[in-house]
């Protein structure tokens, strides 16, 4: 792949106030336009919080994020209008429709009139959605809830798709439909960074891969790179288990 970065960090950290040891511990990645960027890593290992960065819900302590040419701590407005961000948690109004939903954070960036109804009607079909659009999301099944919650974050046809846990909880029909339409829009030029417990699924899905842990990068490349690189390792979750080792974190 063509060195093109669309996102370059460098030595970035994070120390949280009360916190000893800090959530992300001088990374640097670049990650090329039109890849499918997996962070992996265990619990607590500093994935979200460096997503929760990248979008920039909060600041870095310290280090230099470029996204599409422009610093993060400069220009952040800029770059959240060509972001979207897809969260682990299900951030939706349980007591509105499907469709009220979409129409109030298409809205926020900035869609209107038949553009926003038209785009919500495309992707509510594309998920399997119309037929429930007018119900309330308190109705909906958990993975109709995760397909509702990724059409929010790609409404706007975002340069940059940041997913943290996409297809966590959810059935495997309803995560074979997310990854399947993830793939068409990384086909029509948008950068995903997706993070994922799914081991078989990241390896599969992403072009390349970081492993995180304690807030360090510990290995990058394809997952083929890495499965090859470890000859005890069979797949992607054996690289995984033999780089981060097998003792249970909280």
């Amino acid at each position: 792949m063509s060195d093109n970065p669309i996102i370059q960090i460098q030595s970035l950290s994070k120390t949280f106030k009360g916190v000893d040891a800090p959530a992300v511990d001088g990374i640097s990645l670049s990650i090329n336009k039109n890849e499918i960027f997996g962070l992996l890593g265990p619990n607590g290992a500093g994935k979200t919080t460096t997503i929760s960065i990248l979008c920039g819900l909060f600041p870095a302590s310290k280090g230099t994020v470029i996204i599409d040419g422009k610093n993060l701590s400069n220009h952040s407005e800029d770059i959240k209008q060509i972001i979207g961000v897809v969260p682990q948690d299900i951030a939706l109004y349980p007591m509105l429709s499907a469709r009220e939903n979409l129409s109030f954070y298409g809205a926020m960036y900035g869609l209107s009139g038949k553009l926003l109804s038209d785009k919500i009607a495309f992707w509510l079909d594309n998920f399997g959605l119309t037929a429930s659009a007018n119900n309330r999301l308190s109705t909906y099944s958990g993975g109709m809830k995760r397909r509702v919650n990724l059409i929010a974050g790609i409404l706007h046809s975002p340069k940059i798709l940041f997913l943290d846990e996409p297809t966590v909880g959810v059935d495997v029909q309803s995560r074979n439909v997310i990854i399947e339409h993830l793939k068409e829009i990384n086909k029509a030029g948008t950068t995903i960074v997706y993070t994922s417990h799914h081991m078989e699924e990241a390896e599969h899905f992403c072009s390349r891969v970081a492993i995180i842990d304690y807030g360090k990068i510990i290995v990058e490349g394809s997952p083929k790179e890495l499965i090859n690189a470890n000859i005890v390792c069979k797949n992607l979750e054996d690289v995984f288990l033999h780089l981060t080792n097998r003792k249970l974190r909280d």
